[in-house]
C-alpha cells in the first residue's frame, strides 16, 4: 500500500462522531491557500497553524490583488493591511488593522494573540509591535498599486467614499471640508474586485476549530478606514463547540451586523450551516438590499455551507473546500439570492 494512501486514511479516520474532518474551507477560488492549509493538517498541524499558513499563502500570492501587499491603495496611495485569527478552543483572538509596511498581517495578528493580553492593535503602533516581534518592515507599494493610484488621481479621484463635503467628491479630489447641510446618503459601491478578502475556517482531526481573515481593504479607502475583516464576529468567528464562519464583501455594511457571530450562534441552536449562512445574509439584506457580500459556515461536525447576496457582479459565489472526500482542494459554488 502506498505510503501517501496510508497517511491519508489515518488523518481522515472519523472521531467523536464527526464527519469529513479534517476540513479547510475558504472564501473565493483561492486554491493555493486551501492547499497550504490542508498540507498543515495532513502533517498533523493544528487548525490554528492551518489558518495562518493558508492566509499567509494568499498574502504572498496577492490573491486577486485584494489580499497582501501591492493592492488596494488608499486615498494617499498607501497599501495597509487588516487581519484576524481566532482559536475556537480558547476563544482567544488576535487582530491587526491599518497595518503599515509589514507584509505578513496574519502572522502579526497571531503574535498579538500569543504575545499580548490584547485582542487588536492598529496603525503605526501595530507596525512597531510587529518590528519588536521580529517582523521585517518593507514598502508595500508595487508598480501595480502605484499605477492604480496614479490612474485614480487622473480620473478626478473616482470613485471615492466621501459624502457631505466640499468640493463635490463625485467630481474632485481632496482636501475636503464638511458642508453645513447634510444631503441624501451616497450610494454604496458594489465593485466585486474591491472586496475579495480571504476568510478561512479549519478543523483539525480532533474537531478543534480556528478561523482567520486577511485583506488589504477597500481600494481608494479613506486612510485609517477599517472594514469587517479584523473585527471578531464580523470578519470571522470560531467556537469549537458550535462551528465557525467567515465573511467577505462590503465590510463597512457587513460589520454592523456581526454576520459571522450570528451564523455560529444559529448553528449552535441546530440550524443547518447553509441555512445559517443564508439567515446571516438575510439579516443584512433587510436594511441594505444591494450590499455586496457572502459568508461561509461550518458546524462542529464538519458540515458546511455558504450564502451570498445577489447583486450585479455577484450572481454566484465560489469558495474552496478540502476534506476527506478529496485530497485536493475542491471548488464549490452557491447561487446568490
Amino acid at each position: 500500500m502506498p505510503t501517501s494512501f496510508m497517511y491519508f486514511t489515518l488523518i481522515c479516520f472519523p472521531t467523536f462522531g464527526q464527519t469529513s474532518l479534517p476540513l479547510v474551507i475558504n472564501t473565493w477560488s483561492f486554491k493555493n491557500a486551501t492547499a497550504a492549509a490542508w498540507e498543515v493538517l495532513q502533517s498533523g498541524g493544528s487548525a490554528l497553524d492551518a489558518v495562518e499558513k493558508g492566509c499567509e499563502r494568499c498574502q504572498e500570492e496577492q490573491c486577486d490583488g485584494s489580499v497582501g501587499y501591492g493592492g488596494s491603495p488608499d486615498e494617499s496611495g498607501e497599501t495597509t493591511l487588516d487581519a484576524l485569527i481566532m482559536d475556537g478552543n480558547t476563544m482567544e483572538v488576535g487582530a491587526v488593522a491599518d497595518l503599515k509596511r509589514i507584509k505578513n498581517a496574519i502572522g502579526v495578528a497571531r503574535a498579538v494573540m500569543e504575545r499580548t493580553e490584547h485582542t487588536m492593535l492598529v496603525g503605526e503602533s501595530a507596525t512597531l509591535f510587529a518590528e519588536n516581534m521580529g517582523f521585517v518592515t518593507e514598502d508595500l507599494t508595487t508598480v501595480n498599486s502605484l499605477d492604480i493610484f496614479t490612474q485614480w488621481l487622473k480620473g478626478s479621484c473616482q470613485p471615492n467614499y466621501r459624502k457631505n463635503v466640499f468640493p463635490n467628491p463625485s467630481k474632485s479630489c481632496r482636501p475636503y471640508k464638511p458642508i453645513a447641510k447634510l444631503g441624501p446618503e451616497k450610494k454604496l459601491h458594489t465593485n466585486v474586485h474591491s472586496h475579495d478578502t480571504i476568510g478561512m475556517i479549519a478543523f483539525d482531526r480532533y474537531g478543534h476549530i480556528a478561523a482567520g481573515t486577511s485583506t488589504n481593504g477597500l481600494t481608494h479607502k479613506i486612510p485609517g478606514r477599517v472594514g469587517d475583516s479584523p473585527i471578531v464576529g464580523a470578519g470571522a468567528y470560531a467556537d469549537s463547540t458550535a462551528g465557525a464562519a467567515a465573511a467577505t464583501g462590503d465590510g463597512d455594511v457587513m460589520m454592523r451586523f456581526l454576520p459571522s457571530f450570528l451564523a455560529v450562534e444559529m448553528m449552535r441552536a441546530g440550524t443547518d450551516p447553509s441555512a445559517a449562512c443564508k439567515m446571516a445574509i438575510s439579516r443584512i439584506k433587510r436594511h441594505y438590499a444591494d450590499f455586496f457580500g457572502a459568508i461561509i459556515c461550518a458546524n462542529a461536525t464538519g458540515h458546511y455551507g455558504a450564502a451570498c447576496n445577489k447583486v450585479p457582479g455577484l450572481l454566484q459565489f465560489h469558495y474552496m473546500v478540502s476534506n476527506c472526500e478529496s485530497d485536493t482542494p475542491l471548488l464549490k459554488s452557491v447561487e446568490c439570492f
